[in-house]
């Protein structure tokens, strides 16, 4: 008879015999994949959950909020109290998932080079605090999965040559070719370090306080799987895998998106859901378009997938007035099966990410992006290109100021150019996410870009609560109008059918000016039509055009405003979005 535990165990040691293949182990398949089974929580046949296949986990309602556990601080409060108290009181009615960026122990880039992966920096507060956000909001949480803290215990451990960690690391010969290397920064690759077996060079992708790790030795992998059984049962729903498409290093290749890496996280996937079938993974790839649509696998790999391509196509057709490259794009996008499922974003703690948009927008197109966003007081990161020359590799500045004008330079529309942004993403097929700071319309912080000499802490103020407060209860501030706006679109969309993440999506074909999409509801019984100006100018649109169907009754969703000519012309306002819809499911 062929069990639970039978099956599982056949389809781990089928990724681990694809993991492995070319690299010798201590341990037979058999032994290592009973040992990340009940790592995992599995002990015997009545803890497997057997999941089912294609099944949508989330629907209409789910909006994540990306956040710092300090982006809102109180005195006298542990920031995660904080944050708890501000969603409670601001964020109720509107967001059902929180991302708490990495709030573990780190000593570089605002928490992405962590220390200890198994306890909470203190500074922001506990595993209770967590736990309790996790209890009210679906917990997004992150694994930083390819690299940790140089100054983390198993990095000590490698340099003494002992220890946990001791052979954890990825390491090189300054001899090797290592010209292939796809390089997200500028910095030299290689970090000399002397340990207890002599002089070691050790493989940073990002910087050299972010050493990498050697999947290659099998017991990294069962010490993440650990650490996800952690983050489980301290209430995690999310998992971000960050930086993930690094994860597998092959020297003489690119060492980006190789297969073990796709192999790697199918395995995750495999042990996650056998668990909880509910749980997702989104794999944070922020590369071009076409590769970062491979993390999908055969819907058994990414629940979601990062959207990287949107934020750059949508600034640039909202600077530009044009939304043709935007709408060749979405035409483009091959609907996600069940069971998998687009992340929707268009600010984030990081920047405006440009490698997404290579082969979308050529180098002229980009190049005048840029050239604009630094008008606007943005910064620019770069990297190395395969020829050595730098490129630009994101965009730092705050959503709110990167549209506050055109390419001809700033100008009234600012707040309706961002809640445009915004309902457009809303409504496209997908989860969205929304950074804090896009609910709050957090302007650019040049005083932390000064403070820490990193570009990116333009996009990553920290709110003095009762500041912030203040702001928020006054009606004539840009924080006041921006959230609520934001969430009146939110508590829309949460109510549509048709927005539901899996729901038909068809690209309308009305011009270079006006922007749309029609979807549909999974049962075909609601309709909404998403229609924005992304110009500066009033444009007119024909219901006709759009193909209203006589015998419906037709409503905008936004304004409440009935439709009843739908052989009528409509006129939209400088980035006036209007969602006509034949049921209002509210």
């Amino acid at each position: 008879m062929t069990t639970n535990w039978t099956i599982l165990h056949e389809k781990v040691m089928h990724h681990l015999d694809a993991i492995y293949a070319d690299v010798p182990l201590d341990m037979p398949i058999g032994k290592l994949a009973t040992q990340l089974i009940e790592t995992i929580g599995i002990k015997n046949e009545e803890d497997i959950v057997m999941p089912g296949p294609y099944v949508n986990y989330w629907d209409e309602e789910d909006i994540i909020m990306i956040t710092y556990g300090d982006s809102v601080i109180q005195e006298g409060e542990t920031p995660l109290t904080t944050l708890y108290n501000f969603l409670n009181k601001y964020c109720n009615t509107t967001i059902n998932n929180v991302h708490i960026l990495p709030f573990f122990p780190y000593s570089s880039d605002d928490g992405f080079s962590v220390i200890d992966y198994s306890s909470v920096n203190e500074s922001l507060g506990s595993w209770e605090e967590v736990s309790r956000i996790a209890k009210d909001y679906g917990l997004m949480a992150d694994l930083v999965i390819n690299h940790c803290s140089a100054r983390s215990a198993w990095f000590e451990n490698f340099i003494k040559g002992e220890g946990t960690g001791h052979d954890f690391f990825f390491t090189a010969s300054p001899d090797d070719d290592l010209s292939m290397v796809t390089r997200p920064r500028v910095s030299p690759l290689l970090r000399e370090t002397q340990t207890a077996h002599g002089t070691r060079y050790v493989w940073c992708t990002f910087s050299h306080d972010q050493v990498d790790f050697d999947f290659r030795n099998p017991q990294v992998l069962t010490a993440f799987i650990e650490i996800i059984r952690l983050y489980i049962d301290k209430g995690s729903k999310i998992f971000r895998l960050d930086a993930v498409a690094f994860l597998w290093k092959i020297v003489g290749t690119t060492c980006i998106n190789l297969i073990q890496t796709h192999e790697v996280i199918r395995l995750i996937r495999t042990l996650i859901e056998h668990i909880d079938p509910t749980i997702m993974l989104i794999t944070e790839t922020n590369i071009p378009n076409r590769e970062n649509l491979t993390y999908f696998g055969n819907a058994n790999e990414a629940h979601a997938i990062y959207n990287f391509s949107l934020p750059p196509l949508l600034v640039n057709t909202l600077v530009t007035g044009n939304c043709r490259y935007l709408k060749s794009w979405i035409m483009s996008m091959p609907p996600a099966q069940n069971g998998t499922t687009y992340f929707n974003f268009i600010a984030s703690h990081d920047g405006i990410g440009l490698r997404p948009a290579e082969g979308l927008l050529d180098e002229e197109e980009i190049s005048e992006l840029v050239h604009t966003m630094q008008n606007f007081g943005g910064k620019v990161s770069w990297r190395a290109s395969a020829h050595g020359q730098q490129k630009p590799y994101e965009i730092n500045i705050t959503l709110f100021d990167a549209l506050q004008g055109t390419v001809k330079g700033p100008d009234k529309w600012q707040i309706e150019r961002f809640i445009c942004a915004h309902a457009i993403m809303l409504a496209m097929e997908g989860i969205p996410g929304i950074y804090i700071h896009s609910m709050l319309g957090t302007s650019n912080d040049y005083e932390k870009v000064a403070n820490t000499g990193q570009n990116r802490s333009i996009n990553r103020k920290r709110w003095s609560l009762p500041e912030l407060e203040a702001l928020l209860d006054s009606p004539y501030s840009q924080h006041h109008k921006v959230l609520t706006r934001m969430s009146q679109l939110i508590r829309i969309r949460k109510t549509q059918d048709a927005f539901h993440p899996n729901a038909t999506q068809y690209t309308l074909q009305m011009g270079d000016q006006i922007f749309g999409f029609w979807r549909q509801s999974l049962d075909r019984k609601q309709s909404v039509f998403c229609i924005s100006n992304i110009s500066d100018e009033e444009q007119s649109i024909l219901l006709t055009d759009i193909n209203l169907v006589g015998t419906d009754n037709w409503l905008e969703l936004i304004s409440r405003e009935v439709i009843s000519d739908v052989n009528a012309f409509m006129t939209l306002q400088p980035y006036q979005t209007v969602w006509i819809s034949n049921q209002d499911s509210e």
